[in-house]
């Protein structure tokens, strides 16, 4: 019925548009959305939480007002965009079944969903700048990444995942739609999932998606991959074995967060690709992963590996508890 509700009359030479599009939960486990509602919203307490809770730290406390801290921060502010992303639809659906959403407001969250993606992704190369630059000229490090040169770090990431984005809704808006083909299958809009939704030719869809991964995340990971070589290359070069990995270990954090970012982005473009014949619930699971799974970890990483982290939330905490 609520599928019917959203279908306009047309003919098969009229252009359609859809008036909203249907979401899915978790394929198959319908019946259980109650029970699978749990972990997802634990972990989107956890996420934004954890992210706060590292932004407060690193304001109140005045040793960490560094570069590697601000970075942070980026990385902290950018997972809690991603989690506010996908949050909304996806406990509506499990909570309440609701899963209607407006052409425009799919379109709207699909534009910030990537574009928080580009932007964490772009903030691990920043990271991984800061780590080169800390590693092979510490002495150099303040004068190298002052105030100013992170806030136009900060501006051109922005800057950059809007101009990349910005193309993609107004991109689909000019598609013919099926007026059968609006049932999604996430609980919030994915590129790939919108485009194939459309009775038209997507081949100029499908070059502009491919051309914005490979210019932001794609150039990103290669040149992540090169600054830990020139890192590498750095710490072989120290005369002493305890001076390497303690020089190795202040980039654990940052290896992590890499990891666990770009392996399931991984995951989701081979999924994409190759996977057209997997069950529908492991494209969910591989998504859920993609999109959840960073915001939940990042600050769990940063609070376990960074003992200045970890002091300032114990303080943070304390003062909590005394008040």
């Amino acid at each position: 019925l609520i599928s019917m509700s959203l279908l306009h009359s047309h003919d098969n030479n009229s252009f359609f548009q859809p008036s909203a599009f249907l979401l899915i939960g978790v394929p198959g486990l319908e019946a259980v959305h109650g029970w699978v509602s749990i972990p997802f919203s634990s972990m989107y307490t956890v996420a934004l939480t954890g992210n706060c809770l590292i932004l407060l730290a690193v304001r109140r406390t005045p040793s960490l007002h560094q570069p590697m801290y601000y970075f942070l921060s980026m990385l902290a502010l950018t997972d809690l965009g991603l989690t506010m992303s996908t949050l909304p639809t996806t406990l509506a659906v499990l909570w309440f079944d609701y899963r209607r959403i407006a052409f425009d407001a799919c379109l709207t969250q699909m534009f910030f969903l990537h574009s928080f993606s580009v932007v964490e992704s772009s903030v691990l190369l920043a990271m991984s700048f800061d780590r080169f630059v800390a590693i092979s000229n510490p002495l150099r490090y303040a004068s190298v990444l002052t105030n100013s040169v992170i806030v136009r770090i900060g501006m051109a990431i922005v800057a950059r995942a809007t101009v990349s984005l910005f193309p993609v809704p107004f991109l689909l808006k000019r598609l013919n739609f099926c007026p059968r083909k609006i049932l999604l299958s996430h609980s919030f809009c994915f590129h790939a999932d919108v485009m194939k939704r459309a009775c038209a030719d997507i081949t100029v869809n499908i070059l502009y998606g491919l051309y914005v991964v490979l210019s932001t995340v794609g150039i990103d990971s290669l040149l992540i991959v090169l600054s830990y070589g020139l890192i590498l290359h750095t710490v072989m070069g120290l005369a002493s074995p305890r001076e390497r990995i303690r020089a190795l270990n202040t980039c654990v954090s940052h290896i992590l967060a890499v990891l666990v970012f770009y392996i399931p982005v991984i995951g989701v473009s081979m999924i994409h690709r190759f996977g057209r014949h997997a069950p529908p619930i492991v494209h969910a699971l591989v998504a859920y992963v993609y999109l959840v799974v960073p915001p939940v970890l990042n600050p769990i990483i940063y609070s376990v590996k960074s003992k200045h982290i970890r002091e300032a939330l114990f303080k943070i905490l304390r003062r909590k508890d005394q008040g």
